[in-house]
C-alpha cells in the first residue's frame, strides 16, 4: 500500500449525477461504495466535498462576496449530511465534522479527535470549508489534510493530471508525470488555487491529480499505481 491515510477531495458536482446541480441518489450510493472499497483495502479516509451541485459563486454582481461564500458552506454541509448517510447504508462508521459551528448537525472540526477516529478506522467527512469567506474547498482540502497527517490528496477531475496548457483546447498539451507546487504556482496552471498550492508546499503534501472517468481510478491511485500527476513539494 503506497498511501494509508487519504484526503479525498471531491467536487459537488460528483454528488449531482447527470443534472448536475442537486443530489442524485446513485451518485451518492456509488460514491459510498467506493469509500467502503477503499477502507477494506487498509485506507484510512477523510473527505472534503465542494459544494458546485447547489452553489457556486455569487447569485449576482452585486451581492457581498462574504454572504455567498457562507451559502457555499452551509451547502458543503448539506453534502456532507448526505454522504455520511450514504456511507453508513454501507455499513462504515462516519463521523461528519463542520468548521461552520452547528452542534445538532455534526461535531465542530477538531484535529486531535479526527485522527482519533481515523485510527479507529472511521470515515470522517469535513464540510463548512475553511470556515471563512474568501477560500475555496481546495484550501480547506490541503488544510484537513495537514490536520490529519495524510499521506496524499487524492483529487479527480475532469482531465487525467496536469497539463502545460488547457487539453481541451490544445491537442499539443502535454502531461506531467510529476511536477512542484512552486511550478505550479509560476506558470499559473490552476490545477489548485494558490493558497492550497501554497499550503500543501508549506507542509509537503503530496497532491495526485486524476481523471474522474472510472472509479477504479481512485482504487489503483491509492495503491501508489503511475496514474496521473503526482504534485510534491521538491522534487
Amino acid at each position: 500500500m503506497a498511501y494509508k491515510r487519504l484526503l479525498l477531495k471531491w467536487s459537488g458536482e460528483a454528488l449531482a449525477g447527470k443534472s448536475g446541480s442537486g443530489l442524485d441518489a446513485d451518485s451518492l450510493d456509488r460514491a459510498a461504495e467506493l469509500v467502503r472499497r477503499l477502507v477494506e483495502n487498509g485506507h484510512e479516509i477523510g473527505i472534503v466535498n465542494g459544494a458546485g451541485n447547489f452553489w457556486r459563486g455569487r447569485l449576482s454582481k452585486n451581492m457581498d462576496r462574504t454572504e455567498a461564500d457562507q451559502i457555499g458552506m452551509l451547502a458543503t454541509v448539506m453534502n456532507g449530511i448526505a454522504l455520511r448517510d450514504a456511507l453508513t447504508r454501507q455499513g462504515l462508521e462516519v463521523e461528519l465534522m463542520t468548521a461552520v459551528p452547528m452542534p445538532t448537525v455534526a461535531e465542530p472540526v477538531d484535529a486531535v479527535k479526527a485522527r482519533r477516529f481515523l485510527d479507529e478506522g472511521k470515515v470522517v467527512v469535513f464540510a463548512g470549508g475553511t470556515g471563512n469567506p474568501f477560500f475555496s474547498t481546495d484550501s480547506a482540502a490541503a488544510l484537513r489534510a495537514a490536520m490529519i497527517h495524510a499521506d496524499v490528496i487524492l483529487k479527480a477531475t475532469q482531465v487525467d493530471g496536469v497539463y502545460d496548457k488547457d487539453p481541451h483546447r490544445f491537442p499539443d498539451a502535454v502531461r506531467y508525470e510529476t511536477i512542484t507546487y512552486d511550478e505550479i504556482l509560476e506558470n499559473r496552471l490552476g490545477v489548485i488555487d494558490a493558497t492550497a498550492a501554497a499550503l500543501c508546499r508549506d507542509f509537503n503534501l503530496a497532491l495526485l491529480v486524476f481523471s474522474n472517468s472510472d472509479p477504479d481510478l481512485v482504487i489503483r491511485a491509492a495503491k501508489g499505481e503511475k496514474i496521473g500527476t503526482l504534485v510534491v513539494a521538491k522534487r
